[in-house]
């Protein structure tokens, strides 16, 4: 039950006020200068990124047995940076079979490879890998907090982001609540896939900083606690998963799982590279952390798993270690490269930072291309 605004400028449910701040006609992500004017992610750190994205869909490839058309749909693209990345590092022969989607609301931006087709929705039916970097985390939804008898209600927001208690939450909306984040007492059963252990958020200059904190035991009861109701972004994965017809599909955001939910919840604001309080009026991201056990879940195919990126990357070949200093003698140039590309690889899975986001991975009709992840 999403609760949209009376007049312009009332307070009306988070989903709606999110919807119009981000995606609106003069929305966040309209603007010009895209998501990475705003914060960073681990397509924006380093290429490597993209070189281990390339790799992941190389192993899908060969899983497929090496169709004769290849695809990879890149979701919620920003300006195309991963997408482009991705062709880039291909192998000459993979390249040439593969077809590039590029998913994203804005507009096409100036220059991308003419190879990439910029779609508003992904493809249906494709073979290979679908792709979601920090997708999930801006799919809007509503906000619930318990009032001083404890009970679940929608909270209301303003353009100005005052909020205010709204009705209780009631239909799919509270059954999500009572299976995946329970508010009144009782802890959620874990479901849906192996989750990753502990989720937290160091609060360096990526998307999406929490304003939760941890997960305090046993705080399931009382006023004042929020969650985030993520039956959107459930129902957004399993229409973008359900889009393969062979394949992978992976998204990739902070999150966390049953029994690790933050009691006040994650929604935050984020602009111009600082964290900031949550304003639905477009001047700001507006980001929450990512239910990803419930999204396996809400997917009808087996074999959903969820794991750490810095399983995933050293997987996919970033370690972060340094090079031997031997090379520095036989070779300065090539250990100065090497250093630095183990410094962006070490970012890119450290402890703390992006190595702590959440991989969903979602096989489709081929066997676990990760399975040395662990």
């Amino acid at each position: 039950m999403a609760t949209e605004a009376g007049a312009e400028g009332g307070p009306r449910g988070w989903r709606a006020a999110t919807r119009a701040a981000l995606y609106g006609p003069d929305g966040f992500y309209r603007g010009p200068e895209g998501p990475a004017g705003h914060f960073r992610t681990s397509v924006h750190a380093s290429p490597l990124f993209a070189g281990a994205v390339a790799r992941l869909l190389c192993r899908v490839d060969e899983a497929l047995g090496r169709p004769a058309a290849l695809d990879f749909v890149d979701m919620a693209a920003g300006r195309g940076e991963l997408a482009a990345g991705v062709l880039t590092a291909l192998p000459a022969d993979v390249a040439a079979r593969t077809r590039v989607y590029a998913v994203e609301l804005a507009g096409r931006p100036a220059g991308l490879d003419r190879r990439i087709e910029w779609r508003s929705e992904p493809p249906e039916r494709t073979t290979g890998l679908l792709f979601a970097n920090e997708w999930l985390d801006n799919v809007p939804l509503e906000v619930a907090e318990t009032d001083a008898e404890g009970v679940p209600r929608l909270v209301l927001v303003r353009d100005d982001g005052t909020e205010l208690l709204g009705p209780p939450v009631a239909g799919p909306e509270a059954e999500w609540l009572a299976r995946w984040w329970p508010l009144a007492g009782g802890r959620p059963a874990a479901d849906g896939a192996e989750a990753a252990d502990g989720e937290t958020e160091d609060g360096r200059a990526t998307d999406g900083e929490a304003t939760g904190g941890e997960a305090v035991p046993g705080a399931t009861s009382g006023p004042g606690l929020r969650a985030e109701i993520g039956l959107p972004r459930d129902l957004a994965w399993a229409s973008a998963a359900g889009t393969l017809a062979r394949g992978l599909a992976v998204a990739v955001d902070y999150a966390h799982t049953a029994g690790t939910r933050p009691p006040f919840g994650t929604l935050t604001g984020f602009r111009k590279g600082r964290g900031t309080a949550p304003v639905p009026d477009g001047s700001c991201d507006i980001t929450a952390h990512v239910a990803l056990d419930a999204c396996a879940a809400a997917c009808p195919l087996p074999g959903a798993r969820l794991l750490r990126q810095r399983a995933a990357l050293r997987a996919l070949g970033l370690t972060g270690s340094r090079p031997p200093l031997t090379l520095a003698s036989t070779d300065p140039a090539g250990y100065v490269r090497a250093l630095a590309a183990a410094s962006q690889a070490a970012e890119l899975v450290a402890p703390g930072g992006f190595g702590d986001f959440g991989w969903l991975l979602q096989p489709v009709g081929i066997p676990d291309v990760l399975a040395d992840a662990v």
